[in-house]
């Protein structure tokens, strides 16, 4: 299946932090002595601040792919420093992160986002745990009574061997990596990529190549700090995203809309959109069919020419926005998307109705549907003009137009 542009926009900034980290490796640029703590400073601070912000914006794939990253992390640049490279501790940390970091963010990916923390719920707690005691005693082979030479012929077989990455941690990044696609690939057309998802693509495909290369001086520090630095990427887009994006519709919100109009020129246009009876909607059909009437109009408006832009107002309110246009430019675009709304046949959503729009038109033409609505819309429509010479005050005039629009009949675009 090819990918929509959305996809490839998403995906470029992440894939780009991964490339600058791997030209500088390949460059052999090295930091000036008295900063050349930063190349094991920086990874785990990073981790550290995605983390953080991670927690705060309650989410747990997010949390726990920094957190597996910042442990795998702190616990080899130890090692190292404390055994040496060629000692079995090191090996033995280094296979368990190539295995244990793909196993943790593999299976955060197919259990459902339910945030940090779940009533009486530790198994996450009591995981990180369990991975940590059970690295320390096979690490600590050789250097205490607990931990036996045993270890040394494990950590022999084909499948652990490392570095460069052991089999095995291959094999459980190809399946997280899979994984982490299924979740960034939109659902829809209209849908866009989630920017957590997404991020972990290009995070683990970062983390591959710290493992991959971490024989190569500095460059597991380096893929590392970029894993890092994707993920913070990421949950900031995230933070964007639920600031400016409304949920329901997928439309950008009225915070984004308010934060639009000061920069707008002296030429614009603002048209106002509200659905009619979309109370009668809600009580004779229920709530879950008047979230199918705001998608379907906003669907809709997502398709509007002449260069608008849709907004989520609020309730069953949209705006749209036509920055550099009059009215009068707004004018045949707004009764062409009047028009489209009042001829589109929505059938009920059935229990068996697949969510994929293009599955659910094809399945509309195979049999007859339980139930089609109709659903209208009244927009008003207004312009900055020497009377109202401020977006607000357009806002207010398109209000006011829309409410000329419905008094005089509804479905129809008022000026």
């Amino acid at each position: 299946m090819r990918a929509p542009p959305r996809v490839w926009r998403a995906a470029f900034l992440p894939a780009g932090l991964v490339l600058a980290a791997a030209l500088i490796v390949l460059s052999g640029f090295s930091l000036p002595p008295s900063l050349a703590g930063l190349r094991w400073l920086l990874p785990g601070l990073l981790m550290l601040a995605a983390a953080a912000l991670a927690a705060w914006f309650n989410r747990g794939r997010g949390f726990i792919a920094a957190a597996s990253l910042f442990i795998a992390s702190v616990a080899y640049d130890w090692t190292l420093f404390r055994y040496g490279v060629n000692s079995i501790a090191a090996r033995a940390v280094f296979s368990a992160l190539a295995v244990l970091v793909p196993v943790n963010i593999g299976t955060s990916l197919l259990l459902p986002e339910r945030g940090m923390s779940h009533h009486f719920n530790y198994r996450w707690l009591l995981a990180a745990v369990g991975e940590i005691t059970a690295v320390a005693w096979v690490a600590s082979a050789g250097h205490s009574a607990l931990s036996g030479m045993a270890w040394t012929t494990l950590l022999d077989h084909w499948l652990l061997r490392s570095p460069p990455m052991p089999v095995a941690g291959r094999v459980l990044l190809i399946a997280a990596l899979a994984a982490a696609m299924w979740r960034a690939w939109p659902r829809d057309a209209d849908s866009d990529p989630q920017p957590i998802e997404t991020g972990l693509v290009s995070m683990l495909a970062a983390f591959f190549l710290a493992c991959e290369w971490a024989t190569v001086p500095a460059a597991f520090e380096a893929f590392a700090s970029a894993s890092a630095a994707v993920l913070l990427v990421a949950l900031l887009q995230e933070s964007h995203r639920l600031a400016f994006r409304d949920e329901l519709t997928a439309l950008r919100s009225r915070r984004a809309l308010e934060e639009r109009l000061p920069g707008l020129g002296p030429v614009f246009a603002i048209a106002m959109v509200d659905v009619d009876h979309f109370k009668q909607f809600n009580d004779t059909h229920g709530h879950a069919t008047g979230d199918q009437v705001l998608r379907l109009v906003a669907a809709r408006l997502a398709e509007v020419g002449g260069g608008g832009v849709p907004y989520r107002y609020g309730g069953e309110e949209f705006a749209v926005l036509f920055a550099d246009k009059t009215a009068a430019d707004a004018l045949p675009h707004l009764e062409a998307l009047r028009a489209s709304i009042e001829h589109y046949q929505m059938a009920l959503r059935g229990p068996d109705r697949p969510r994929d729009p293009e599955a659910g038109t094809a399945l509309r033409h195979t049999r007859p549907p339980m139930q089609l609505l109709s659903v209208t819309v009244s927009i008003g429509v207004a312009a900055r003009s020497q009377r109202d010479s401020t977006p607000a005050m357009v806002l207010q005039a398109a209000d006011q137009a829309l409410y000329r629009a419905k008094q005089a009949g509804r479905n129809r675009v008022s000026q």
